[in-house]
């Protein structure tokens, strides 16, 4: 029996309206649970796009991997902030993943 082939998307919400990144995002987890043969790799700059049942992350910062791993280890360790060279934090609720970026404390 022939291996399933591997779907790779590379930003595919970068173009819908919010509406419609939202079921390409639905469509991709009703996928990743039901095809569970089938390897999928997703690039993203946004993390919101994960869709839910995500185990792992990359992060790449100037062509080069910074961190390979399961996604909340990534996502919990010092190596994104280093991957966008700024303090950033993440939350998760729901399932979903967001960032945030750390803000300096005003001076005075």
């Amino acid at each position: 029996m022939p291996s399933p082939r591997p779907l790779l998307l590379d930003e595919p919400a970068t173009g819908p309206d919010a509406a419609g990144r939202e079921q390409l995002i639905d469509r991709l987890e009703v996928l990743g649970l039901t095809r569970f043969e089938r390897a999928s790799v997703l690039v993203t700059h946004h993390l919101e796009e994960l869709p839910l049942g995500t185990t792992h992350a990359m992060l790449l910062r100037d062509g080069r991997c910074l961190a390979a791993r399961r996604v909340e280890k990534i996502l919990a360790g010092l190596q994104a902030s280093a991957c966008f060279d700024h303090p950033v934090r993440f939350t998760q609720v729901d399932g979903w993943w967001s960032v945030r970026m750390r803000r300096p404390a005003p001076a005075g």
